[in-house]
């Protein structure tokens, strides 16, 4: 039984669009190894306590597909419940999951089998972030994703598009702390709140694209929202985290056999507010939910009518990063210089503990009673308070020490960090990595897909510079990069700048690339005046 909503009930004109949507499982067998069927050599950057944990399926993971066609153009919009896609040389084999080839795999298959082009296919991960394995073996990924391709193209039936905008601030936040001293702060332990001077905003937007049969009932809803998917990440636990309750909850509610579909957006430095919260453990349901509920609240004062579609793609080449061994032998000058200031820590922590907490319950008279103090006072024996100013010391040295051992920690992954992502670019050889930057429009609305783990401010320099409405970021899409941090963050130390393959150049040649993506899809779509790309590079 389909549920409409009133305003849906008039028979709409569609102009020739038609659409069609399917869905299969792509989970891994439950019980199998994590990281089993790979070679021995691959395991040198697995942590030793996920490398015999057997599979455990806490929720299905879902290949999803949409088909688009309005006679002149076709796209095909797959998102998977994984990590990333093509991603096994990029990460070292820690996202395991999708092979190099995929992509080139599905996309030849669905040329030769479907007659659709493999350039008007694009392919995301949601993110999902369980460590190990997530998903079905590789020749069954290939064969599932094209079965989910041709369900859709088989079902295509006439349609009407909405597009519209959601609004969701509670959920999430901007990871990366500005401290007052002008470097950025990623990391765990977290810094003392004394020196934090800000966050780095949010994008609240929630991109939401609602497709209706002629009959008024829906076919299918797309929503795109930026967070990094690890409030469901338990160890061994398989789940498609939050999308997966969220996709549920809007099947549910919407009925009539829809279709709910989750883009990632520019989520590279955004996490979900309560993931760190240590006394009220958060759940993906509590998540899922109230996103499902602010897209729903949009969804329905979305109006849907006749709409075109079409694609643009642009093949650049991204530099590699050249700094690296400067940037690992900054972090080991100030290893070396953190390491020097714990010299002279005179207490353990079986001695630190009772002597701290004694000082900051009793400031005043921490070791006797008042009067002792009062006493000695009167008949000038300071021994107590001598006693007590050597303990100060002594305790806030240890502090100090504290601290500086949290951030040597902090270096040592930073170090591991980079001599990877050396490691990863020296294997890949030469001085650049070819990616794919695709633009997907689908009525007013445009969605600007990237194999990287895309930052905020990029996001909203992507909106400024766009001609269109509605202009949404895709993710972790056809390829997987690592992060494309702005070029203003390189050498700050924060983890999105440190976790980079990528030269700072990166970001003129993507805004390029965006820029004439948005020139050849501007000449069949509503638009808006939007900054362009000048301005962009002149404010950045």
């Amino acid at each position: 039984m389909h549920t409409m909503d009133a305003a849906s009930h008039t028979p709409k004109q569609n102009c020739g669009l038609k659409a069609g949507v399917g869905k299969i499982d792509i989970t891994c067998p439950e019980g199998e190894l994590s990281y089993g069927i790979y070679p021995q050599k691959t395991m040198a950057h697995i942590p030793p306590q996920y490398r015999d944990q057997r599979v455990r399926i806490g929720d299905p993971l879902y290949a999803r597909a949409l088909v688009l066609d309005d006679g002149n153009a076709k796209i095909v919009l797959v998102t998977m419940d994984a990590t990333a896609i093509c991603a096994r040389t990029t990460s070292q084999y820690i996202l395991i999951d999708s092979a190099d080839d995929f992509l080139v795999n599905v996309r030849s298959r669905v040329e030769r089998e479907l007659g659709i082009p493999g350039g008007c296919i694009s392919i995301s991960a949601s993110h999902t972030h369980p460590p190990g394995r997530l998903l079905c073996d590789d020749a069954e990924q290939i064969d599932r994703t094209v079965e989910a391709i041709r369900q859709a193209l088989n079902g295509l039936t006439p349609v009407t598009i909405g597009v519209g905008a959601g609004h969701e601030d509670t959920l999430t936040f901007n990871r990366t702390v500005v401290l007052k001293n002008g470097t950025d702060y990623t990391w765990r332990p977290e810094p003392p709140d004394e020196e934090v001077e800000a966050l780095r905003p949010i994008d609240p937007e929630i991109g939401i694209i609602r497709i209706d049969r002629l009959d008024g009932s829906p076919l299918a809803v797309l929503y795109d929202f930026a967070s990094h998917l690890l409030v469901g990440c338990r160890k061994g636990l398989i789940t498609a985290d939050f999308p997966g309750v969220t996709s549920q909850y809007l099947e549910e509610q919407l009925g009539g056999g829809v279709t709910a579909i989750f883009l990632q957006g520019a989520n590279g430095d955004i996490m979900e507010a309560s993931y760190d919260d240590r006394e009220n453990p958060p759940t993906m349901h509590d998540f899922g939910y109230r996103l499902g509920q602010s897209v729903l609240k949009s969804y329905r004062s979305i109006e849907t009518g006749p709409a075109t579609v079409a694609i643009a793609t642009r093949h650049v080449e991204f530099p590699f990063r050249t700094d690296i061994p400067q940037a690992v032998a900054a972090v080991k000058q100030e290893q070396a210089a953190l390491t020097a200031s714990i010299r002279y820590t005179g207490l353990n922590f079986k001695t630190f503990l009772p002597l701290y907490l004694k000082y900051a319950l009793h400031p005043d008279y921490p070791n006797h009673s008042p009067y002792r103090y009062m006493q000695a006072d009167s008949c000038g024996d300071d021994t107590l308070r001598a006693l007590d100013e050597q303990n100060r010391i002594d305790v806030a040295k240890y502090l100090e020490s504290l601290r500086a051992m949290e951030l040597i920690s902090v270096n040592e992954l930073k170090i591991a960090t980079l001599e990877k992502h050396q490691e990863i670019i020296d294997e890949l050889g030469g001085d650049t990595v070819a990616a794919e930057i695709k633009g997907i429009r689908i009525g007013e609305c445009v969605f600007i897909a990237s194999p990287t783990e895309v930052l905020a401010e990029i996001g909203f320099n992507v909106k400024e510079m766009s001609p269109f409405k509605y202009t949404y970021i895709i993710s972790n899409a056809n390829g997987y990069l690592h992060y494309s941090p702005p070029a203003a963050y390189y050498g700050r130390g924060g983890y999105e700048s440190t976790e980079c393959l990528l030269a700072q150049e990166w970001e003129g040649i993507f805004y390029q690339a965006v820029q004439e993506i948005f020139d050849q899809l501007a000449a069949s779509g509503s638009t808006h005046t939007g900054t362009g790309l000048s301005s962009i590079i002149a404010e950045g």
